[in-house]
């Protein structure tokens, strides 16, 4: 059983020092236009910024979490409180040229014109900055009501001509206890399965409430980390690399499919009989602009599944070196502990580091470089083939 939220704060975990600045800002003491909100990955950046968002808005300056404002802002429905999050590997030009427009209006019913920015990061690199020079100017000259809240992973992740004019905030990765805590208490789960979830996700809160909720999730996380014990043949390398590659698609699939069929269906809504019409030029148009979209939709979402498996395969080997060192404190993986041994006594530390290197080498090759997946997962997979066997 959950329970009842009494600020917009509550749900934040792990984040003390940050939530008591942002309640000041709210309050108007340190209140700036543009700030950009980083943190690694499950820290809860996107959480941050609605809650800020909110604060925003709220009829006390607070974040009390009971006036109109604040329980719209919660949801997601503010209609002073805009969200732009990128399902593909960008953010494009003419979408933040639109945005730019829309932010510069007077707020309709709430204090502030908030625009939130989920992926900062996709805005553009210095070698092609497009996107991001669409947003420079909105934030060099902000109208008086607009605020920017940018959320990416470090600072470096993000254009230097935008982060230079925001006003940075560093979140801090939750630690087990916090997130076990949230758990029982938010989502009523058992002792055991809070403190599982909690370490297996490390600190990552959704990929915790995923773990904690929904045994499919755990069972895919049980795969994934039982592969490094496995890896004693060329053989069992291949097949460990198909796998990782097929459950990815498998997991992606399950969410497109209902996506893409919403998706569609919008479009015909919007273009009515007119679809039927086999030489309406402006559908046919609109049609492919959906399917070139989903497309990037789809291997973004194959991408971020890999990737998120390529981070469980690494905390296999960190606590595989961290039993080489002999380090105290539970593992991540502590139900998986005899593997974990396995690949301990198999592979020197040097070796270990190695590895976890060869698995940052292929998550590269295909965020940066565009490797298909299974070749790089390939390559990954031979270099992390057990030296000699188990011992």
């Amino acid at each position: 059983m959950t329970t009842t939220t009494t600020s917009v704060w509550d749900d934040l975990v792990g984040q003390r020092p940050t939530i008591e600045l942002l309640k000041e800002a709210a309050a108007g003491h340190g209140m700036t236009h543009a700030w950009l909100v980083t943190g690694p990955p499950g820290s809860g950046r996107s959480n941050v910024a609605r809650a800020f968002a909110t604060a925003l808005q709220c009829e006390t300056q607070s974040g009390c979490g009971h006036c109109e404002a604040c329980r719209l802002g919660m949801k997601g429905s503010h209609p002073d409180i805009t969200w732009v999050r990128s399902e593909t590997s960008v953010l494009y030009v003419n979408d933040m040229r639109d945005l730019v427009q829309s932010a510069a209006k007077f707020p309709s019913i709430g204090r502030w014109q908030i625009v939130v920015i989920e992926d900062a990061d996709r805005l553009g690199t210095p070698e092609n900055p497009r996107t991001g020079n669409a947003l420079l100017k909105a934030i060099e000259e902000p109208t008086p009501k607009t605020v920017w809240l940018l959320c990416a992973p470090t600072v470096q992740d993000v254009l230097p001509t935008i982060r230079s004019r925001c006003r940075t905030l560093t979140l801090a990765t939750p630690g087990t206890e916090d997130v076990a805590r949230f758990l029982a208490r938010n989502d009523g789960v058992s002792e055991t399965i809070a403190s599982f979830a909690a370490r297996a996700s490390q600190g990552h809160i959704g990929r915790a409430r995923a773990l904690a909720l929904d045994e499919d999730t755990r069972s895919r996380r049980r795969e994934v980390v039982s592969i490094p014990a496995r890896l004693t043949t060329l053989g069992a390398c291949m097949t460990a690399a198909t796998n990782l590659a097929d459950l990815a698609k498998e997991e992606t699939e399950a969410i497109t499919a209902d996506a893409e069929k919403r998706e569609l269906g919008e479009l015909q809504a919007i273009f009515g009989s007119e679809r039927k019409d086999l030489a309406s030029r402006s559908y046919k148009a609109a049609l492919s602009g959906l399917e070139k979209l989903q497309k990037q939709k789809a291997k973004r979402r194959v991408l971020d599944v890999i990737d998120r498996a390529l981070m469980d395969l690494v905390s296999v080997y960190r606590d595989a070196i961290a039993l080489s060192v002999g380090a105290p404190g539970q593992l991540v993986n502590e139900e998986l502990r005899a593997d974990v041994q396995v690949v301990a006594r198999a592979a020197s530390p040097d070796e270990l580091l190695r590895m976890i290197d060869a698995i940052f080498t292929a998550r590269d090759q295909m965020l940066e470089f565009n490797v298909p997946p299974l070749l790089a997962l390939e390559s990954m997979a031979v270099a992390l083939r057990l030296p000699g066997g188990h011992r």
